[in-house]
């Protein structure tokens, strides 16, 4: 049975925060990953930055392990300098953060549910992901509760990236959506639905503590889930 020592998730925890609190950090990761072998040059004029500024973000992601560096020579370069490319690493270090399991785990947890029934275990599970959300969400814009309800949901979109998620947001008629092609519980979401309302709660206390509350209090979320039947693994509000 392997666990997460504190000290190794503590520092885990400190390193996520490092690379993805900047949220043009988190745009440019998002960038990266989705043109693999990118150059700094090119990522500082598709977000409109001194390159200085794009290198030092590509290099503190490169740093932190999320991004790979190699020396390549662009197309019709001659014999000039190499330029540095990125790419998205296959080895993501914070995949680790909420996606390692162990039997004796599942267990305690299917027992856990058993106990308390499917209406209570399901608003356990959106409870605690609710506080987990805010909790991100103080960490990546602290002071900063102006945004709007679409650019907050392409903010969200890129933290649960960064835990696992890969998520996107996209617009879908008049409402935003975040949509997940992955989760990081795993099996474990399949044999075990209610976890499924975590992500509905991260969802909420993430805009919660991007947007704040109207009178009415937490903006609802529609959660559509692939381990409880439906196409595809989305929050949309």
């Amino acid at each position: 049975m392997s666990t997460l020592p504190d000290e190794r998730f503590s520092s885990t925890v400190a390193a996520v925060t490092s690379a993805f609190g900047d949220p043009t950090r988190r745009e440019i990761y998002l960038f990266v990953r989705d043109h693999p072998g990118v150059t700094a040059t090119a990522t500082a004029s598709h977000f409109a930055l001194h390159p200085n500024v794009a290198r030092h973000h590509l290099d503190r992601l490169s740093a932190g392990g999320y991004l790979d560096v190699s020396m390549e020579r662009l197309d019709g370069q001659g014999a000039g300098r190499p330029a540095k490319r990125y790419r998205a690493s296959d080895d993501d270090p914070t995949l680790d953060l909420l996606s390692r399991r162990d039997d004796l785990l599942v267990l305690l947890l299917q027992e856990c549910l058993e106990l308390l029934g499917p209406v209570v275990a399901e608003q356990m599970a959106e409870r605690v992901g609710e506080e987990y959300g805010r909790a991100l969400a103080s960490s990546i814009a602290p002071g900063d509760r102006q945004r709007s309800l679409r650019a907050a949901m392409h903010t969200i979109a890129a933290t649960l990236t960064a835990h696992g998620f890969a998520a996107h947001a996209e617009d879908q008629g008049g409402a935003t959506a975040v949509v997940s092609d992955a989760c990081p519980f795993g099996d474990a979401a399949s044999r075990f639905p209610v976890l499924c309302a975590v992500d509905r709660g991260m969802v909420r206390g993430l805009l919660a503590g991007l947007c704040g509350e109207n009178g009415d209090g937490p903006v609802p979320v529609l959660l559509s889930s692939r381990a409880r039947g439906d196409d595809a693994c989305a929050a949309l509000v």
